[in-house]
């Protein structure tokens, strides 16, 4: 191989280094910064660009997609000192490539820091309940402080989440007796509730049917004393109706009037409760008088009968 040859070879060595070197393509998503002599002069967006070989120079390759970051767990204290472990989760986005490449080193490095000593900050004014309870208002706590500091670094936090708030077993149990004993409770305060109620039902009951039954006793009362009534002006216009009898001269029709008085009073006595036997002495002579006596009042009763409707005289028609 003669030198001009060799010369060729590298000149065509040089071209193609120089032509990768001018000639920078940025895929979608990125920002290139370029530097003149390691000074930052501007910034590529994504397409196809020229540079000055050996002049200018390709400087930081930043994602400006947002991006997703860990927050590693960590133990926080609580203001009333307890010990939780809490981790998190962090989606902030570039929006100014070249102060993200030159204003802070180690970007990701500085956001964690950040965002796991505003959480302590955040925790360590609350205690254990406010913590396990207003998630959400640590997140927007800790978003607002982050997102403030890191303004100056051309980035926007959007969204900063605690994924897990782990306080120690031994209070995990102590809140599980807790919740049971606050269940139990509301359960026992249930259940007396009920019996409560069941007792005012029962009472309500007992209530209306006492009302009934003395209604139910009133009425009774009512229609026995309607019937008394009803049985004293029987008895009433009776004895009227033999007193009528007497004074027109019927001495029989008392003879009836006791001797029906004197039975019924006999026949009660007969008819008590357990009475097996009645032993009494009795006049029977004044009780077959008090019947001749009814005999004949009815003997009488059929005379005057007979004496108002006269029987028809043999051979004349009805």
């Amino acid at each position: 191989m003669t030198l001009g040859s060799l010369l060729a070879a590298v000149l065509l060595f040089a071209g193609v280094i120089v032509l990768f070197k001018a000639v920078r393509m940025v895929p979608q998503g990125y920002e290139w910064t370029v530097e003149a002599f390691g000074k930052y002069t501007h910034t590529l967006t994504p397409g196809l660009h020229f540079l000055v070989p050996i002049y200018q120079g390709v400087g930081r390759k930043i994602n400006m997609m947002e991006q997703v970051l860990e927050v590693p767990s960590q133990d926080v204290i609580t203001k009333d000192n307890a010990v939780v472990k809490v981790d998190g989760i962090v989606f902030f986005q570039v929006l100014d490539a070249a102060k993200a490449a030159y204003e802070v080193a180690q970007l990701e490095v500085a956001i964690l820091n950040l965002v796991m000593t505003n959480i302590r900050t955040a925790i360590g004014s609350m205690d254990l309940d406010e913590s396990l309870s207003k998630r959400d208002e640590i997140n927007t706590k800790v978003l607002l402080a982050v997102d403030a500091a890191t303004h100056p670094w051309g980035l926007k936090v959007n969204r900063i989440e605690l994924k897990d708030i782990q306080p120690p077993r031994d209070l995990v149990d102590s809140m599980a007796r807790q919740m049971k004993a606050e269940r139990e409770k509301r359960a026992n305060i249930l259940e007396a509730e009920g019996f409560r109620q069941a007792a005012i039902l029962k009472a309500e009951g007992e209530k209306q049917s006492v009302i009934l039954e003395a209604e139910g006793s009133k009425e009774a009362a009512f229609r026995a004393a309607e019937a008394r009534e009803r049985l004293a002006q029987a008895e009433a216009k009776a004895t009227e109706l033999v007193s009528t009898a007497i004074a027109q001269g019927n001495v029989q029709a008392i003879n009836y009037f006791v001797a029906q008085k004197y039975i019924e009073a006999f026949k009660a006595l007969a008819e008590a409760p357990n009475q097996k036997f009645v032993m009494m002495p009795m006049e029977s002579a004044g009780v077959i008088g008090s019947l001749a006596g009814i005999a004949e009042l009815a003997k009488e009763s059929m005379a005057g009968q007979a004496a108002k409707n006269p029987p028809p005289l043999p051979g004349r028609g009805a």
